[in-house]
């Protein structure tokens, strides 16, 4: 069993640097909780990332069965996600205070990752884009996906290309701006929910999206109530209104028309 000339589970997985990247700055027994829950979310948003941006290529390319399974994937991500909200839940505001102020201005508002995957998905708030001024690679990175087409962009495009009457102006859009709600695009997807079996990719392809928002909301519903329950309506640790700006963001919807169509059928 020795690997002494050969490559080990810890070397394939660098498990020396992951289990060493946490440091704590206080002595309270939760902040190694604290510490980990974020870290593991972080290295699930990358393969969320990962696996939007293969959807991204996917459906440009109007291959759709792949992207089912990449985009199926992203929701069994979430999923994990929001399991980890459960463990975090665990700490009880008492605990949290013992280690809150070591955290200075850091706060989840400047992971660049989670703005990815809201550009990536559509939610292009570019004044969010300032908490990352500092950091260069970050902000090229979600200046290019500000400026691309988000996953919702390249199927409104799919529903044009074949043949459900997409307006021009929606399909000319300046994409680095969030789609707003249309009337082509949802007599579009009426269309497609009236005839699954002519639509079939269309329609397999829409519910995989409303797959994917369902558990992105449950994510933001989640942390709103983890934040609610562990700080109450304190100021949050990166100057945000805290409860009030997360409880904002569970209005914002990714695929207006996807849900619309539901009342409407």
């Amino acid at each position: 069993m020795s690997f002494r000339e050969g490559m080990s589970y810890s070397d394939y997985l660098g498990l020396d640097q992951i289990l060493n990247a946490q440091h704590p700055l206080s002595t309270a027994h939760d902040e190694m909780l604290f510490i980990i829950q974020h870290q593991t979310s972080e290295l699930w948003m990358k393969l969320a990332i990962h696996e939007l941006s293969a959807t991204c290529r996917l459906i440009a390319a109007d291959d759709l069965q792949p992207a089912f399974k990449t985009l199926s994937r992203v929701s069994r991500i979430l999923e994990q996600l929001n399991s980890a909200w459960d463990v975090l839940r665990t700490m009880t505001p008492s605990e949290y205070t013992q280690f809150r102020e070591s955290l200075g201005s850091s706060s989840g508002l400047q992971s660049y990752q989670y703005r990815l995957i809201e550009f990536l998905a559509g939610n292009k708030n570019a004044a969010m884009m300032r908490s990352h001024a500092d950091d260069k690679p970050a902000l090229q990175r979600l200046e290019a996906a500000r400026q691309a087409p988000s996953i919702y962009d390249l199927t409104i495009q799919v529903l044009h290309r074949r043949g459900l009457g997409i307006d021009r102006d929606v399909i000319e859009r300046d994409v680095s701006v969030s789609h707003a709600a249309n009337d082509s695009v949802r007599t579009a997807w009426q269309s497609v929910y009236r005839d699954p079996a002519r639509f079939w990719e269309l329609y397999e392809l829409a519910e995989k999206l409303v797959d994917f928002e369902d558990y992105f909301r449950r994510w933001r519903f989640n942390h709103v109530t983890t934040v609610e329950r562990v700080i109450g309506f304190k100021r949050g640790t990166g100057g945000t209104s805290g409860v009030s700006y997360l409880r904002s963001m569970l209005d914002v919807v990714l695929f207006p028309e996807l849900w619309q169509v539901r009342t409407e059928l």
